[in-house]
């Protein structure tokens, strides 16, 4: 006989599509949430219901904003000369919180994935084109991935961009501060040699 309250388990089952949430972790959180006081869940709730009603994507640069055109876009002081290309609105987020990055973004809204039956057409390609056809754009920064799907789409990006003579170029990548050399794969430690730095 199975004593698991059916909603406990909807509610397990529903947590666990969140990214990185196994079955386990699902658990505990279903439980947490049970368990902790009715407030912090209805302003939990409140929380994502509001976040799902007013974020939309910027009409320039697709990330997220509670505007139209979301503040980075509307900001003057940027450097309109420059656009960094990224994969998903997430990685605009944690670019920018670096603090070094004073251009303007693009976000494509995924990668090229063939396999499952992503391709240009899904992308927010055509988009970039326009934007950097308009002119006054002198470097499109691709930083995207080193996997399979990130280095594909940023070699068609590159083929279509090649014709407009902008500058085209790539966040580096290799070995991360801290690291060990012994700990990385060839791939990286290629990316490593390929992008040294003068020291």
């Amino acid at each position: 006989m199975n004593y698991y309250p059916k909603t406990l388990g909807e509610l397990t089952a529903a947590l666990s599509l969140f990214p990185g949430i196994g079955k386990k972790s699902a658990q505990r959180l279903a439980f947490y949430l049970l368990n902790c006081p009715k407030g912090d869940v209805a302003r939990l709730l409140t929380a994502i219901q509001e976040a799902r009603s007013k974020i939309v994507n910027c009409q320039t640069c697709f990330g997220m904003s509670e505007t139209p055109e979301c503040p980075i876009c509307r900001d003057q002081s940027r450097d309109k000369s420059i656009i960094c290309v990224l994969a998903n609105p997430n990685n605009l987020f944690v670019l920018e919180s670096a603090g070094v990055y004073k251009g303007l973004y693009h976000v494509l809204g995924g990668l090229l994935s063939p396999l499952d039956g992503i391709g240009p057409e899904h992308l927010r390609i055509r988009e970039l084109l326009n934007r950097v056809k308009q002119g006054g754009v002198r470097e499109v920064i691709l930083a995207l991935s080193s996997n399979v799907e990130g280095e594909s789409t940023a070699a068609y990006l590159k083929r279509l961009l090649d014709p407009v003579r902008v500058r085209i170029s790539r966040i580096a990548s290799g070995i991360p501060v801290g690291g060990e050399l012994e700990y990385a794969d060839e791939i990286t430690l290629a990316r490593s040699l390929e992008g040294r730095l003068k020291y």
